[in-house]
């Protein structure tokens, strides 16, 4: 078989650079794929599997590292006035204009990056052919509210531990950090140990954790970023974009977290990967990516 075409480049944003890389050709017929991370302040590393998808059906799969993440340009002194989905939106435009395909594209965003999506596709544009939003909260109250449900199943020793040291102000202690990997175990990825691309995520936040500290805050159930109050529940009707929603079964982004863009997205597809919890991509990779290729090829 002959061998998917990678190349990666930079693409000039304002005054910064965000990383690319393009796995397959853009002049392939088939929609090219826009992949967009989570966090928000991941990295590329943790979905890259999608690139798979390349190989499945002969689509260009394009991967990003958004601004302040990975291989683009890092602004460790930028406060959250700076983080907004403002600019995030700006620079997903700015891509789609850079690579010549703003007129005729899919999106897939996981997790934060599906909350990016959903964002990008409530204002209709009109490239957008084919929307994936996976394991994306559709408002952060609902996200903190089972996330902190999932956090009271576990063992009452890890709860007690979790809730010392965030009283104590101490999160950083590696006792904190090894009790919320317990959750993370259960609800954000069940491959263990970890594979090596989720694992060079997760350290490259642990190196530099600007972006997720100002929107996030320092936990996944600890959220006192800029991004707390957001909702996206009463836009979810302007999608026009076919969509389709993916999660899994022991996801920290549960049924009730992901049930807004099933009722209120026109024509929502909706499947539920029963051996997956955050990271169906990795958990249950080739039904996942089969999942998602077959999706994109009715809409191509």
């Amino acid at each position: 078989m002959a061998e998917i075409p990678s190349s990666q480049d930079y693409l000039p944003f304002g005054e910064y650079r965000t990383w690319y890389r393009i796995t397959g050709s853009l002049n392939s017929p088939r929609l090219p794929l826009v992949v967009a991370h989570g966090g928000p302040g991941c990295t590329h590393d943790y979905v890259d599997s999608f690139k798979g998808i390349a190989e499945l059906d002969g689509r260009a799969v394009i991967h990003y590292d958004q601004l302040g993440n990975g291989h683009s340009t890092r602004l460790p002194d930028k406060g959250p006035d700076f983080w907004t989905p403002a600019l995030f939106l700006d620079e997903l435009d700015a891509l789609l204009r850079h690579l010549g395909i703003a007129d005729r594209y899919a999106f897939l965003g996981q997790s934060w990056g599906g909350m990016l999506g959903a964002e990008h596709a409530v204002r209709r544009p009109e490239g957008l052919k084919a929307l994936v939003i996976a394991n994306s909260p559709a408002n952060m109250h609902t996200w903190v509210a089972e996330a902190n449900r999932l956090r009271a199943d576990l063992p009452q020793d890890v709860q007690d531990r979790l809730l010392r040291h965030e009283q104590a102000g101490t999160i950083t202690d590696p006792d904190y950090i090894a009790a919320s990997q317990i959750f993370y175990d259960r609800h954000v990825c069940r491959v263990t140990p970890w594979p090596p691309e989720v694992a060079r995520t997760f350290a490259a936040m642990d190196e530099d954790n600007t972006v997720y500290r100002h929107m996030n805050g320092p936990t996944e159930f600890h959220v006192i970023g800029t991004m707390k109050d957001w909702t996206i529940e009463d836009r979810l009707h302007l999608i026009e974009a076919p969509t389709l929603l993916i999660s899994g079964a022991h996801d920290e982004a549960t049924p009730l977290v992901v049930k807004p863009y099933v009722d209120q997205v026109p024509g929502c597809e909706w499947v539920l990967f029963e051996q997956s919890s955050h990271m169906p991509h990795v958990e249950e990779k080739e039904l996942c990516l089969r999942t998602v290729s077959g999706f994109l090829s009715r809409h191509d």
